[in-house]
């Protein structure tokens, strides 16, 4: 097992929007395409505290990259948002073991 961040060449998150966050999954070849692939969906979900139902997921094979949208827990902007850009959801997702 090891840090899904170590593995791939770099994981980001942005904004999507003001209702939507994107984590980019940027793998740099097919062997570490492959092994983020293999991770559930539910599962980084369940990192993330999402419902697995609302959370897009594209597979990108062709540039290696793993993209993950999920609802964020409220609109940006507002006093109750703590990360306006969206920028730490990556590092949660960096740190997750994997296969």
């Amino acid at each position: 097992m090891a840090e899904l961040g170590s593995v791939v060449e770099k994981v980001r998150s942005k904004n999507a929007g003001p209702f939507w966050l994107t984590i980019d999954v940027f793998c740099g070849n097919s062997d570490a395409f492959a092994r983020v692939s293999a991770l559930p969906t539910a599962r980084v979900a369940a990192l993330f505290g999402v419902d697995a139902a609302q959370m897009k997921r594209f597979d990108i094979a062709e540039l290696n990259v793993v993209k993950f949208s999920v609802p964020r827990p409220v609109v940006q902007g507002t006093r109750a948002d703590r990360d306006m850009h969206g920028a730490a959801w990556g590092f949660l997702l960096a740190e997750m073991q994997i296969d």
